[in-house]
């Protein structure tokens, strides 16, 4: 692994960002099929059957729906980042790298591990239980997780 922290906190915004545009172009995609199939079935089925048929589709496209706003909230947090990303810290917060004597965390979105060079980065969700344990610590600051003690040796 480089030395080069700001370039390696990049290319895991890029690898986050891919993920969550992909993301969500698949779900809009599947909206849009789901919201195809209601219209279609409108035109060719009648009773009890096309209740239960209609109420699935509302039910699948209220689910995307709710899919696309998740992810769309995780691109604009990605944006954010974007806009703090060389910026120097000493505490951990979103956007930034941190380093443990277990593990190396990017705090972005959730999309988990990511191998860069020789390196397993885990890029979390600062919602997510590592993620709240994290956000806040300062080098030298130690946490349990999943029944592991962890000491912040760095942050970038």
């Amino acid at each position: 692994m480089t030395n080069n922290y700001f370039d390696i906190k990049r290319e895991l915004l890029n690898i986050a960002l891919k993920r969550t545009n992909d993301r969500i172009s698949m779900i809009a995609s599947a909206l849009e099929t789901a919201r195809d199939s209601s219209t279609d079935d409108t035109k060719s089925s009648a009773g009890d059957k096309y209740e239960t048929s209609r109420e699935m589709i509302q039910q699948d496209i209220n689910r995307y729906q709710k899919q696309l706003l998740e992810a769309n909230k995780d691109l604009q947090q990605l944006l954010h980042i974007e806009s703090v990303l060389n910026s120097e810290t000493d505490v951990a917060r979103v956007g930034t790298l941190v380093q443990t004597n277990v593990a190396l965390y990017f705090i972005a979105t959730s999309i988990g591990a990511v191998k860069i060079g020789d390196s397993n980065i885990f890029v979390i969700s600062p919602l997510a239980p590592i993620g709240q344990l994290l956000i806040g610590k300062k080098i030298g600051d130690s946490f349990v997780f999943n029944n592991i003690d962890q000491k912040v040796d760095a942050i970038y």
